[in-house]
């Protein structure tokens, strides 16, 4: 596999590629370009793919559409897909040590992220002629060899548009990654338009409003019985309301609570000099939940795919049996097989008469995320033998000890707070599904690890420059 990178080589030069920036980029140009990267996204998140015939059909990723930044019969109808799916594989294959990489030597370096890259653009293609031939977009031979054709090419050149949005951003243009900024920008979104949305729907109590608060003055407004109103606010099916809006709420405020929890291990140079080195709970962040995220969402849609081809098949019947919902604009949910037992209950009247369901999901979103956790951090550079390694280069021990005890606190701490940050997020994101927070409990946690991640930048930044007004007009 190493000799399969370095023959990869010559295919580097044909790769669309950002120059990292030959100068230091001004938090100022910073916040522009992030700006211009966001506003990329959204106007190709508002284009409609030309040649489709219908999108309205049974959405296969209708589940995790906003985790994954997509938007359904649009330019980003793959999202951040191909581009997490890719890197998940090669981080599992470095890891694996199927490839060898150094990424303390920059050719290694080089070619692992060309790789990556490379793996990205052939998954995109290959979703985007999967989608096809599914018939997403109506049936192949309605639409013709030339529109089937054109539709793929149009899902191609928009991954990417994609992957060079997050180059840019990861390089040093702009603030943080595409990644995280399309995917708390989506959520955000979500929330914010099922809290004020102004569509009115008629579920058979009349004509109500989506947008949870709004609709709680409208009930009050028109309803004679005051409190059956009040109560239809905070608890009516089918619809966002308060309960739902107020769970969001607070989940947003126990996940920033949780961001706090650190351990910092005091770190000693040879002149004497001492410098915090904290280790945070969330020790991987966000990373353990869009792994999760990319696995069930990639399960899901070869699920249905195959399940609206053999719908008989056992084998295919026990990967996951799929029925539409009259309550989620006519998509498929799971309703047996594994993709059922991976799928949060939607209710708690779900969540007692099924309570093997409840059982299975909690053990696989804590285990899931657990286990994801502990292994990316063997697989990112992030383990105790890479921190101390970094540390041994730059001469730094845990103050009061040498260097064999500065490892042997690493790996007491360091691997503790990875598989314990991963079941925490676990456990976040499953309370915020029972308690029916809106965006999905995944969703919660990715959007407010993510505007945390952003928020510690801003404070880096405005610290760097000197202090606020400096760092507004410096």
């Amino acid at each position: 596999m190493v000799k399969l990178l370095h023959a990869m080589k010559p295919l580097m030069g044909f790769l669309p590629e950002v120059k990292s920036p030959e100068r230091k980029i001004q938090f100022q140009e910073k916040l522009l370009w992030t700006a211009v990267t966001l506003f990329i996204f959204l106007v190709c998140c508002q284009i409609p793919l030309y040649g489709i015939m219908s999108s309205s059909s049974a959405d296969p990723l209708y589940w995790m559409r906003v985790i994954m930044a997509s938007n359904r019969g649009t330019l980003m109808e793959l999202g951040i897909s191909p581009i997490v799916t890719s890197g998940m594989i090669m981080q599992l294959l470095a890891g694996a040590k199927l490839i060898e990489v150094d990424q303390n030597i920059k050719e290694d370096r080089e070619l692992f992220e060309g790789a990556q890259k490379l793996a990205g653009l052939l998954i995109t293609l290959g979703q985007a002629v999967m989608y096809v031939i599914s018939g997403m977009y109506g049936e192949p031979s309605d639409l013709g060899m030339g529109i089937c054709f054109l539709i793929v090419v149009q899902l191609f050149f928009a991954g990417i548009i994609v992957l060079l949005l997050d180059e840019l951003l990861q390089k040093g243009y702009g603030l943080g990654s595409g990644i995280s900024l399309f995917i708390a920008t989506n959520i955000c979104e979500t929330i914010v338009w099922k809290a004020f949305s102004p569509t009115t729907v008629n579920l058979g109590n009349g004509a109500e409003f989506e947008g949870a608060a709004i609709a709680f003055f409208h009930l009050l407004a028109t309803r004679n019985d005051k409190f059956r109103a009040l109560r239809q606010a905070f608890t009516r099916a089918h619809l966002p309301n308060l309960t739902n809006l107020f769970a969001t709420i607070l989940v947003f405020g126990i996940v920033i609570y949780f961001q706090g929890f650190r351990i910092t291990l005091s770190l000693q140079a040879p002149n004497g000099q001492r410098q915090p080195y904290p280790i945070k709970l969330f020790y991987t962040s966000n990373m353990p939940i869009i792994l999760q995220s990319a696995l069930v969402s990639n399960l899901y849609f070869i699920s249905q795919m195959l399940y609206n081809k053999f719908s008989t098949n056992f084998l295919v019947r026990l990967l996951g049996h799929w029925r539409v919902s009259e309550y989620s604009g006519g998509q498929s949910i799971p309703v047996g097989g594994l993709c059922y037992y991976m799928s949060p209950p939607t209710s708690w009247a779900h969540m007692t008469s099924d309570p093997v369901h409840t059982v299975l999901y909690i053990v696989f979103m804590l285990g899931s995320c657990a286990m994801f956790s502990k292994y990316w951090v063997e697989v990112s550079g992030s383990s105790y033998r890479d921190v101390n390694k970094q540390l041994l280069g730059n001469r730094l021990t845990i103050a009061g000890g040498r260097q064999k005890s500065t490892e042997e606190r690493l790996k007491h701490y360091i691997p503790t707070a990875a598989a314990l940050g991963g079941l925490c997020i676990g456990a976040l994101s499953v309370m915020a599904d029972f308690m029916g927070a809106i965006g999905s409990g995944t969703g919660i946690l990715l959007a407010v690890t993510i505007i945390y991640q952003y928020y510690e930048m801003f404070v880096k930044e405005q610290a760097e420059s000197g202090g606020f007004s400096s760092f507004l007009f410096q």
